[in-house]
């Protein structure tokens, strides 16, 4: 992820709504270990979100390469991402696998993990940003097919609602080739 900078104007309008917030959950905003949070909490937030702000296809396109005649699998397993539920704002993490298989194009391998961070680094649901993946890449080039699937751990069921510590959520969307039941079981046993 690239280094972001904070705009001071968002940063201090964020850190005043902080600030009340604390306040009205029963907590002094001006105690000693609370004085600097708003300002730590409106600076994070920018970073955890700052995916609104980037272009996930020019992040591809930046380094799509013609030239190569290679029609396999290619595959970007276990992207750590982390992302935030747009119901609770509470964190979901997990790990991205991404294959496609070329048609004319390919993308430096760092352009994938990257794709992820930026639809990761939104308020979103898991469901949405398999999609979201997905689609960019597919769109952008014209693969034969892609495929996508993110095993994650939701905050807002381990620390709040049903509190299951353990449960993990798997999604997965695909296109093109990979609605062959053949292609879609070599990804997996690749990705075991």
């Amino acid at each position: 992820m690239k280094l972001i900078t904070f705009d001071p104007d968002i940063t201090d309008r964020l850190s005043t709504h902080y600030k009340d917030i604390i306040r009205i959950l029963g907590e002094d905003p001006e105690r000693e270990g609370l004085k600097k949070s708003p300002d730590r909490i409106a600076k994070a937030m920018q970073f955890m979100l700052q995916g609104y702000n980037q272009d996930p296809v020019a992040e591809l396109q930046s380094a799509m390469f013609l030239e190569e005649d290679y029609k396999q699998m290619v595959i970007v397993k276990d992207i750590d991402f982390f992302s935030l539920c747009e119901h609770h704002i509470l964190p979901f993490f997990g790990k991205v696998h991404v294959a496609y298989i070329p048609r004319k194009y390919i993308t430096g391998l760092s352009k994938i993990p990257r794709v992820v961070d930026i639809f990761s680094r939104r308020l979103q649901i898991q469901e949405r940003l398999t999609l979201q993946i997905k689609e960019c890449i597919q769109q952008t080039l014209n693969p034969l097919g892609v495929m996508v699937i993110i095993e994650a751990q939701h905050l807002c069921m381990q620390m709040r609602g049903v509190q299951k510590q353990n449960s993990l959520t798997t999604t997965s969307d695909f296109t093109g080739s990979f609605q062959q039941a053949k292609t879609r079981e070599e990804f997996m046993n690749l990705i075991k």
